[in-house]
């Protein structure tokens, strides 16, 4: 479905079902150079499990107008801004990567609209290298070659990911492709990245969380490895880690065990 937020039209995948304001809400929000789709599996479970989802594409990404935000609490007023256009009051919060600080930084700002925060494949601070942000700009494809090659630890994730047979590089690849095209004016690959490297709020955002906290990290994970959110779990007040046998791209290396993990925190 389509919401006005800050005067721009917002995408929200919904898993296939009506919105209902009544209901409990999950926010998905994805990561750089990604859009609501790496969250298919989990979002249209919870649709069809008594929840409301609104799985966004940020800003100035695919099907979003709007300026991308360049700083991760300008995305967390944004997040904000989204539950005031469509009526939520409460949500619960999961995001992937750059998703994760702005999931972080919307429950530090208002603790009281956030009744579950998830942070999946998530670091503080989250310190991208300079040859990645250099070819953010550069040599964009080629950058995306290396995120592709430090995101993943198999080549084909289970049969519930995307399908018996999905090649994980070339699928991941191809998304970052097109999610780069849909915005000539704006290079978000590169505002993406340099707004978590630029974050500097983890902490203090951390200890003003007042939901319980999830983090779901990959073992295998290169770009944000687990040791890499110690900082954060030490900050939580009710936090639960669980690791999985994947790299940074979890919800389709491990997409069963994403699921779980988030419907088993959701319901306790």
């Amino acid at each position: 479905m389509y919401l006005q937020v800050n005067g721009a039209k917002t995408y929200c995948y919904t898993g296939g079902k009506a919105f209902d304001a009544a209901k409990p809400t999950v926010i998905f929000i994805h990561g750089v150079l990604n859009d609501h789709s790496v969250w298919i599996l989990q979002t249209r479970y919870l649709a069809n499990h008594g929840w409301n989802v609104l799985a966004l594409d940020l800003p100035g990404h695919c099907r979003s107008a709007g300026e991308p935000p360049a700083t991760v609490e300008q995305a967390a007023d944004f997040v904000l801004a989204l539950m005031d256009a469509s009526g939520l009051a409460q949500a619960a919060l999961v995001g992937h990567s750059f998703g994760s600080l702005i999931a972080l930084e919307t429950a530090a700002r208002a603790p009281q609209r956030v009744s579950h925060l998830i942070m999946v494949g998530t670091a503080y601070p989250m310190k991208v290298s300079p040859v990645l942000l250099e070819n953010s700009i550069k040599a964009p494809l080629k950058a995306i070659d290396l995120v592709n090659t430090f995101s993943h630890s198999t080549l084909a994730p289970p049969p519930s990911a995307l399908g018996p047979g999905t090649w994980l590089y070339g699928g991941s690849r191809a998304l970052m492709k097109r999610v780069l095209a849909s915005n000539p004016a704006v290079n978000v690959f590169h505002t993406g990245f340099k707004a978590c490297d630029d974050y500097r709020n983890g902490e203090a955002a951390m200890a003003q969380v007042q939901c319980p906290t999830l983090f779901i990290l990959g073992r295998q994970d290169q770009m944000t490895p687990p040791k890499a959110a110690q900082s954060l779990t030490a900050k939580a007040a009710r936090a639960k880690v669980v690791v999985l046998e994947a790299g940074h791209s979890l919800m389709t290396e491990a997409p069963d065990g994403v699921l779980f993990a988030i419907r088993d925190f959701l319901r306790a």
